[in-house]
């Protein structure tokens, strides 16, 4: 169970004051749960997700796995403890062929068959990608679908995505969400997702919506969902009547 209290994080602004960037959020992710976070654009939803996986340090709070506290542990030690990250716009490495990375991830060499299965689960034709490289010649959109199958490959007890529709087309990404509902289908992986897309907060257990760093609301999806989709309706309504 990942358990965060009173977390906060600051920054130095650009006129020498202190910006506040997560305001003392506290919440828990169960064994097995599927919780989707989001809020506005800037609200602190991918700097939550990089302070639990150590990519950040938080200024105040704690931050708890499975009881042990993982707060100043780096990143390195926190994927030891079985937490991984897909980041937003991934890494490139060149002279690293996607076969590699995924076998890498997993910790052995992995079967032609499997790479192939995690590539076909995140949208991509695997006969095409196994023996590429993950370097210039990889669109956005591909290099953000193979770090996704790396995840997927390591298997990591908590799996944190942050944003992972983000540079995926509409068919690629029809796929992504059938992955997602498979592996939460399975219960064996708690999943932390930062998004704003409508069918992927659908497959939530629970959604949280961060907005100036604060939890505004945090309950189970049925509860949640219908209040975000009235905000937007309402928004859409006024911005129409204002034109």
């Amino acid at each position: 169970m990942l358990e965060i209290k009173d977390l906060s994080f600051r920054v130095d602004g650009d006129a020498g004051q202190e910006l506040e960037i997560i305001d003392n959020v506290s919440l828990k992710v169960e064994d097995g749960e599927f919780v989707v976070v989001t809020g506005p654009n800037g609200g602190g939803k991918s700097t939550l997700a990089r302070l639990v996986m150590g990519i950040e340090q938080p200024t105040d709070g704690t931050i708890l796995w499975n009881g042990q506290d993982i707060t100043h542990l780096s990143v390195t030690e926190r994927a030891r403890l079985g937490v991984g990250y897909a980041f937003q716009q991934p890494p490139r490495f060149k002279g690293l062929t996607v076969r590699k990375l995924l076998s890498l991830a997993y910790g052995s060499a992995l079967p032609e068959d499997a790479c192939c299965q995690y590539l076909t689960d995140v949208g991509l034709c695997s006969k095409d990608y196994l023996n590429r490289e993950l370097d210039s010649s990889l669109s956005g959109g591909e290099v953000k679908r193979i770090e996704i199958a790396t995840l997927m490959a390591r298997n990591p007890a908590l799996a944190i995505f942050d944003e992972p529709e983000a540079g995926i087309d509409l068919w690629s990404f029809a796929m992504l969400v059938d992955t997602f509902q498979k592996l939460h289908e399975k219960g064996e992986n708690s999943m932390m997702i930062i998004s704003h897309q409508e069918r992927i907060m659908m497959l939530a257990d629970r959604i949280v919506v961060i907005d100036h760093g604060r939890i505004r609301s945090d309950g189970p999806r049925n509860e949640i969902l219908p209040t975000l989709l009235g905000e937007f309706a309402c928004e859409c309504d006024f911005k129409g009547a204002a034109k």
